[in-house]
């Protein structure tokens, strides 16, 4: 399963509503949870002004919780191809990461609270991908 921004966040900072179901479902499913540098970045700065939180979060690769999925320059084209085909929708770079990633990677499932986003995006076989929460 691949994980977005906003759960991340959520473990970590546990303010705000979303946050108790975030980290109640994080809980719940199978490590690892695949995703990408682009996320982490975007959760890091979510998290800004909580040191704590943001070290919390690299701590959590070396345990297996989460697994990076290394994205090079050979990815570039595809990011940009989903970038490009649903530029109406407005997609952060992240999102479009992990979109590519789905197709790429084969994964039909993202723990995200960006329903709008993913719920649009459909994978080169038609296919959508399956929203959590």
């Amino acid at each position: 399963m691949l994980v977005d921004a906003g759960p991340l966040v959520a473990l970590f900072r546990g303010s705000q509503e979303h946050d108790e179901i975030c980290r109640l479902m994080l809980h719940e499913l199978r490590p690892p949870l695949l995703t990408c540098w682009p996320v982490i970045t975007e959760a890091a700065y979510l998290l800004r002004g909580r040191p704590n939180e943001v070290r919390a979060l690299l701590e959590s690769f070396p345990g297996g919780f989460l697994q990076l999925v290394p994205l090079d320059a050979s990815d570039i084209l595809g990011i940009q191809a989903i970038l490009d085909q649903y530029q109406d929708q407005g997609f952060q770079l992240a999102d479009a990461c992990l979109m590519y990633l789905a197709e790429r990677e084969k994964v039909d499932c993202v723990f995200t609270l960006d329903r709008r986003d993913f719920s649009v995006f459909r994978t080169a076989r038609g296919a959508a991908l399956t929203v959590l929460p």
